[in-house]
């Protein structure tokens, strides 16, 4: 499902995240990838000039964060809750197919997905954050540990604080993963991370639409909703709520014309 939004009704300063270069999946990547990717390089080594004229290091602010909104917006946070970590989620939306009945729609089967620490980038450098998703999915799931790296290393975030949020094998700080418990229980395990963030078993509230001009996947599938889900009984960490925002890609096919039996889509969301 989601990279996401998470919110507490705790205020906690947050971590960090970013963009290398790892390997563009060629075969599958859709045909402006490269015009993305160079938009977004090109981007960075704009916020790297600029820096060098700044007299104040960015700092990792999440009270600055704005909630992006899709043409028919999601219910906002819930009064007295505070954005608690934001997340690059990468992965797959996963679905089945009856052989027997090809016209039907796919019928969706859970998702599973890397989380990654997108908490300072996205607070201190917004217009880059938002690109996240997009770029993202231009490159293997495999070379995800490194997706992130220029930006850690390229912008002015004090040593200790890159020391302190940048795990020592990657270049994008895991969060955690995501998957389902069963069928109607989203979950996100965010506890293994270095941050001890939380757990959250969760259940839709609302959903929207992506807005129509969303990052379409590496198949041209159309980007899946954007969601409210908020916790069931059993989270920790004080989180309450979650969002599923920014989403790139993830959508199946109107019908099972063609399909396997079990198949995944690849997607990408903060």
């Amino acid at each position: 499902m989601r990279a996401s939004l998470f919110l507490s009704a705790l205020s906690v300063s947050s971590v960090m995240a970013a963009p290398l270069l790892p390997e563009i999946n060629a075969h599958s990547a859709p045909a402006d990838s490269l015009k993305k990717i160079s938009e977004y390089f090109n981007l960075l080594a704009l916020k790297v000039q600029q820096s060098k004229f700044e007299s104040a290091v960015p700092t990792c602010d999440l009270s600055k964060v704005v909630m992006p909104q899709a043409p028919s917006p999601l219910p906002p946070p819930s009064f007295g809750l505070n954005l608690h970590h934001v997340a690059l989620g990468r992965g797959t939306q996963n679905y089945t197919c009856d052989p027997s009945t090809p016209t039907a729609a796919p019928v969706t089967n859970g998702a599973v997905a890397s989380l990654f620490n997108a908490s300072c980038i996205v607070s201190a450098y917004p217009d880059i954050g938002a690109m996240l998703s997009t770029v993202s999915l231009d490159f293997n799931l495999s070379d995800l540990s490194s997706i992130a790296s220029s930006v850690a290393s390229a912008l002015p975030f004090p040593p200790s604080f890159l020391k302190q949020t940048l795990a020592p094998t990657s270049g994008m700080a895991v969060s955690g993963a995501h998957y389902f418990t069963n069928a109607s229980t989203p979950f996100f395990n965010m506890d293994a991370s270095q941050w001890k963030i939380g757990e959250a078993p969760c259940a839709k509230n609302n959903s929207t639409p992506a807005p129509e001009a969303a990052p379409r996947g590496q198949q041209g599938e159309k980007a899946v909703a954007w969601l409210k889900l908020v916790t069931r009984p059993g989270a920790t960490g004080g989180l309450q709520e979650v969002y599923r925002v920014e989403t790139a890609g993830g959508s199946a096919p109107e019908t099972c014309e063609g399909m396997p039996e079990h198949f995944e889509v690849q997607y990408a969301a903060q």
